[in-house]
């Protein structure tokens, strides 16, 4: 990729992900960054050098363009992440070849993507507002059970994400405890295929109004079906929790943005994209690799150099979003790049928009008095994955 401005195309002014931000104030280095240009020589973990996009308008166009491949140099650019499938069986390993929606392109991804889009339409979102509502309510009242301080992340996000998940996949009950082990707690990808082969036989004998059932239902391979189940029992769920927990440290911390939305909870619908935009998650998404040499916004990508997109970046542009720096739950948030954006942006982010509000506004309206007593995330903390996210960590409230 080279630039107008000389200067960044030289390999010494190649740069490292700075590692002293938090999710509600990120690193003022990718302010620098985005004033010098749209991309930034950037050395990936492994070694290998890419870009990285801080700039609004040239993230959606990099996330829109199908020239850009989600097989990039490296997958995962950190040597820890290749043992995830040590030891996995033939079966699971052509599961992750031929259905991992986070590393397809073109026609196969859209084919496969379409099995699952169904489910998590903004029609289908909105028929499941009641049982997020239920959720919410109950881990609510296991909250008041629980006592106060409480944890945000354990005690309440973690439980609602999860539970929706199970939900919409179609995880019986009986399989809760062994979910919550297996992918909330994380475990080896060999002990998830038994699982995800366990559940599908279930559903195989009872077909349920679910996204597995679905799935069993279509005219795809074996592999697909388990490739697509490990997708999802994997994805997004985590991000519903880290977002409950970190808006809920966001609106303590700011007690008169706390007060606009307990006085007006109209606002919420808009407020979720300010949260989406102010505290996003991702300080990369998946990194892309140039198929052709591209031209964008006075950037030219040469064929096979490696970008990733930074929402984190985008989502605090000054020439998109006024005072950027401002977290401010009235504000037109709309067209952040918190969801992604293009062919692979987040499927389920319309029923995530109902869970982060849902459980959000529960929690300010339903227990009076309530405070931050401490959060990790105010600190700097090691990066939750290989591709780079933070961490929720631990939000300690309470209430009277």
């Amino acid at each position: 990729m080279t630039t107008r401005n000389d200067a960044q195309t030289c390999p010494m002014h190649a740069r490292t992900l700075p590692t002293d931000g938090t999710p509600l104030k990120p690193s003022a280095t990718f302010g620098v960054w985005r004033e010098e240009g749209g991309a930034t020589p950037l050395v990936y973990p492994d070694g290998h050098e890419g870009w990285i996009v801080t700039r609004h308008e040239l993230a959606k166009e990099v996330l829109a363009d199908r020239r850009f491949s989600q097989q990039p140099h490296e997958r995962f650019p950190m040597p820890q992440d290749r043992a995830a499938v040590r030891d996995l069986d033939d079966a699971g390993l052509e599961a992750i070849r031929v259905a991992d929606l986070l590393g397809m392109d073109g026609d196969e991804h859209s084919r496969l993507r379409r099995l699952i889009t169904s489910r998590f339409t903004v029609k289908a979102a909105r028929g499941r507002q009641e049982f997020v509502q239920q959720v919410v309510a109950e881990q609510i009242a296991a909250l008041r059970d629980h006592g106060a301080p409480a944890d945000v992340w354990v005690d309440y996000a973690q439980p609602i994400s999860a539970r929706v998940h199970r939900e919409v996949l179609g995880i019986p009950d009986s399989h809760a405890q062994r979910f919550w082990d297996l992918f909330v707690q994380r475990s080896a990808r060999q002990e998830q295929f038994d699982f995800i082969r366990d559940v599908l036989a279930l559903k195989r004998e009872a077909p349920g109004d679910d996204l597995l059932s679905d799935l069993l239902a279509a005219d795809i391979t074996t592999a697909e079906v388990e490739g697509l189940a490990l997708v999802m029992m994997s994805s997004g769920r985590d991000s519903v929790a880290y977002m409950i927990a970190t808006t809920t440290t966001a609106l303590l911390a700011n007690p008169e943005q706390l007060a606009a939305l307990r006085d007006n909870p109209d606002l919420m619908p808009a407020a979720v994209e300010e949260f989406m935009r102010y505290g996003a998650m991702f300080l990369t998404l998946f990194p892309r690799t140039a198929t052709d040499d591209i031209e964008l916004e006075g950037l030219t990508v040469k064929a096979g150099q490696t970008v990733s997109v930074s929402p984190v970046g985008a989502n605090r542009d000054g020439r998109r979003f006024d005072h950027p720096d401002a977290f401010d739950v009235s504000r037109d948030a709309f067209g952040h790049v918190g969801f992604g954006h293009g062919p692979h942006g987040c499927v389920g982010q319309q029923l995530a928009r109902i869970e982060i509000g849902q459980a959000v506004m529960a929690l300010v309206r339903e227990l009076p008095g309530l405070t931050l007593v401490h959060a990790e995330q105010l600190e700097p903390m090691p990066f939750a994955h290989p591709v780079a996210t933070y961490e929720a960590g631990s939000v300690i409230v309470s209430w009277t």
